[in-house]
């Protein structure tokens, strides 16, 4: 994300520097990812590399490419279905089968790629969420793996912030904590006990973030309003933003968040 989503040198969009970056607008770099990978299909492990390369593309998120030598062949089963990228070539696809269980077109390559990629070649890629699970080393990783530019970072502040809804201070503190993370606007986590409770009721939507871990979000109720999923939470957060632990942070349509005093996105 870092490198090539928002202001990233490979993102398209311009940012400040000494030197320019010359090359198409859809700009490709293939670098190696330091640690050994591994992927489960119906108990079977499907790839299992220390080869593995992350494919950085002009608004997309990372994709692990892996030697062809590295995966299962037994369990690969030649699909009909083709794509193709006006950047990359044309692909071909396989299907996974391990006994009774097939995944579909969930593995792909480009055998014979535009020469400006040529390093694709004998190189393929997964569906993240056809596998089962997957492991960085022996650490098994959800939502896809972690970009090596991409960071989490959380500080204690003393920045007053009040959350507003329905013209009601929902939440109001000067102890919050501030999370910044490559890419993204800094967000600012709540201590439970600076939150009107009452307003909040558990939702039963989850979302998992590589670096920050399972989110868990609360729908806010204001007399006869409901704003859904208005709010998330960390219970058990991943190492690098373990000082969000319970702490809740607000975004949604008709809730403002207020730091020093003004508004922020």
């Amino acid at each position: 994300m870092t490198l090539t989503m928002t202001h990233g040198p490979l993102s398209g969009h311009s940012f400040e520097a000494n030197y320019q970056i010359d090359g198409p607008a859809q700009r490709l770099l293939f670098d190696v990812f330091p640690r050994r990978v591994r992927a489960i299909f119906a108990g079977a492990t499907i790839l299992d590399t220390e080869r593995g390369r992350l494919l950085h593309e002009t608004g997309l998120l990372p994709q692990l490419y892996v030697p062809r030598d590295d995966v299962l062949g037994d369990c690969l089963e030649a699909s009909e279905h083709t794509t193709h990228c006006p950047f990359k070539g044309d692909a071909v696809y396989w299907s996974l089968r391990v006994g009774d269980r097939q995944a579909d077109n969930a593995v792909w390559a480009y055998p014979q790629p535009y020469e400006a990629v040529a390093w694709l070649r004998d190189h393929v890629a997964f569906y993240w969420n056809a596998m089962d699970a997957w492991f960085d080393e022996a650490e098994e990783v959800r939502g896809h793996l972690r970009d090596p530019y991409h960071r989490v970072d959380v500080r204690e502040t003393n920045r007053h912030v009040r959350i507003l809804a329905g013209g009601a201070v929902i939440a109001e503190t000067d102890r919050p904590q501030i999370l910044s993370e490559t890419g993204l606007p800094n967000r600012y986590y709540i201590p439970p006990r600076d939150v009107r409770n009452t307003c909040l009721a558990p939702s039963a939507t989850h979302t998992v973030c590589p670096y920050k871990g399972r989110a868990s979000y609360h729908s806010l109720h204001i007399g006869a309003q409901r704003i859904a999923d208005a709010a998330w939470s960390y219970p058990e957060p991943l190492a690098d933003a373990v000082k969000i632990r319970g702490h809740l942070c607000f975004r949604a349509a008709g809730v403002s968040v207020e730091v020093d005093g003004e508004q922020v996105a």
